[in-house]
């Protein structure tokens, strides 16, 4: 039986355009996503924008524009990006679909007729750019306590949700399974801080604006967002709809990705709402942390904020993935300075698997006009240990990626890089070309090329383009040479001809010019 996996990214906000926090989460998910069909999972992945609320309409009127015509420009920029970043997501949901629409009306109907909603006024402190609302209690000095900016006391009919009804079920489910928020500190903190101590019930209308789904039974009540928002991840897959194919096939998501700022929101109210709808819970949901700079948060007052147009364009594609995914850790903030940047590009990108490529197929040319020759395995010590350590580093690897640490699994992957590196200095090729020991010389070459043919299919969901041209260069065109499968069960083929001189894949750059020119790019 064929293997699924869904996942899905937060729907973006969309007020302004996308930085390399929100790039960030995309390349993630699409990773992740890779990753999982070359495993041989039939992989789903889910993006989009969350495009209804209050923010949006003054953005817009801001701009001269209505709020469609604004969403639709925004709609059109995530695409462009994702193209440039060659994500490959399956769907793109806007809440202003109107397949989204019917389906979250009917969604709506349901929760009424289960006696979830009721007609109320609400009366609390509204934070206008996280379009929530929050008690006396939930602020931090007297502000929003997810963003820090200030907030206004309003007062205004509501329909709401009655949390309460399901909080004793949402305790049992989180005593049950406790992988299902990560990290497991963020778990803890929506558990300890708001679902132990008691549920508000959550206000899902408002009558102040007027962008967005209306209340089924009350039209001049509006939606508000997370009722809208938070059901995107069923409705893009036909739920409530005439075809629910591919609900059946993929619901519940093996994972959903956010950023920390909206756990809470997905940790709590989310998995009630499905228990409302009788729906069975995602398997996980990840919570990552920020992109952050020495003077705090991403800010154009700042002028601190980096694009990620800009590092694809100087530095390449697959550089820019990588920073990303390298430098940040598990559910972590992570600091962004040009200086990480520059530095983590020339030690790991430019000298470790540049250099070992380009000696690599510097020395099959040399030695043996560019053909590899398979050999047997080696019973001398050094290969024997390379192999092994190849193969226990590759586990390794397995066991970070199954849980989503890929920073973790990268690093992993350039252990078995600077072992093989290792090896050339262990060997020397030069001296065995001298001592004209040819068939030692043929066994290290080929071990040197093995390896690399095992590095570009590890690197290949996070680096596809490197990934391709390390294949290019050492000949491999056998598709099966390229599967995750074949590190354990596959060698690279008789007589195979490498190409007479490859392009370096990554050229070292001045660390004093980049660092200034990323500086100088910063907006």
């Amino acid at each position: 039986m064929e293997k699924s996996f869904y996942i899905t990214t937060p729907i973006y906000y969309p007020s302004g355009k996308f930085h390399i926090g929100t790039a960030y989460t995309e390349v993630l998910a699409d990773s992740i996503k890779r990753y999982k069909k070359l495993r041989g999972y039939n992989a789903y992945m889910l993006t989009g924008l969350d495009e209804h609320g209050q923010k949006i309409q003054q953005v817009a009127i801001s701009k001269g524009l209505t709020p469609k015509e604004h969403v639709d420009q925004m709609a059109e920029d995530a695409k462009k990006l994702w193209e440039l970043m060659d994500i490959q997501y399956d769907d793109f949901i806007r809440t202003t679909d109107e397949r989204h629409e019917k389906a979250v009306e009917k969604i709506v109907n349901k929760f009424i007729e289960n006696g979830d909603i009721y007609k109320g006024e609400y009366e609390g402190w509204y934070c206008m750019p996280c379009e929530t609302y929050f008690t006396e209690s939930q602020l931090v000095d007297g502000k929003c306590p997810d963003c820090g900016r200030e907030v206004k006391r309003m007062t205004e009919e509501s329909y709401f949700f009655n949390m309460k009804k399901y909080q004793d079920r949402l305790i049992k489910f989180y005593e049950e399974n406790p992988g299902f928020i990560q990290p497991e500190f963020r778990r803890n903190e929506i558990f300890g801080n708001f679902i132990k101590p008691g549920l508000e019930d959550l206000c899902i209308s408002r009558t102040t604006f007027d962008w967005g789904i209306k209340m089924p039974n009350d039209p001049k009540h509006v939606l508000y967002v997370w009722v809208d928002a938070l059901t995107n991840y069923i409705t893009a897959l036909g739920y409530m709809s005439d075809d629910d194919t591919l609900f059946k096939k993929y619901w519940p998501a093996d994972l959903q990705i956010v950023g920390k700022d909206i756990i809470r929101f997905h940790g709590i109210y989310w998995p009630i709402f499905l228990m409302a709808l009788g729906i069975e819970l995602p398997k996980e949901i990840y919570a990552h942390g920020y992109i952050v700079m020495k003077d705090g948060k991403m800010s154009k007052s700042k002028g601190n904020v980096v694009y990620p147009e800009m590092l694809i364009e100087r530095y390449g594609l697959d550089a820019t993935k990588y920073y990303l995914l390298r430098n940040m850790t598990f559910g972590q903030d992570t600091l962004f300075t040009p200086e990480d940047f520059v530095e983590l590009f020339n030690s790991d990108l430019a000298n470790d698997l540049g250099n070992l490529l380009n000696r690599t197929i510097g020395m099959i040319n040399k030695y043996f006009g560019g053909i590899i020759t398979p050999a047997d395995d080696s019973n001398n010590v050094i290969d024997t240990d390379l192999r092994n350590f190849t193969n226990e580093q590759i586990e390794k690897v397995e066991e970070f990626l199954d849980t989503y640490h890929i920073s973790n699994g990268l690093a992993q992957i350039w252990t078995i890089i600077s072992r093989t590196n290792k090896y050339i200095d262990e060997t020397m090729p030069w001296t065995l070309a001298k001592e004209e020991n040819k068939e030692r010389l043929a066994e290290v070459m080929f071990n040197l090329a093995e390896n690399l043919r095992k590095v570009a299919v590890l690197i290949a969901p996070f680096l596809p383009q490197t990934s391709e041209k390390i294949f290019l260069q050492l000949g491999i065109t056998d598709s099966n040479l390229k599967t995750w499968d074949s590190l354990k069960n596959k060698k690279i083929e008789a007589n195979t001809k490498i190409i007479e001189k490859g392009e370096p894949l990554f050229i070292r750059l001045d660390k004093d010019e980049e660092i200034e020119y990323i500086r100088t790019h910063m907006k």
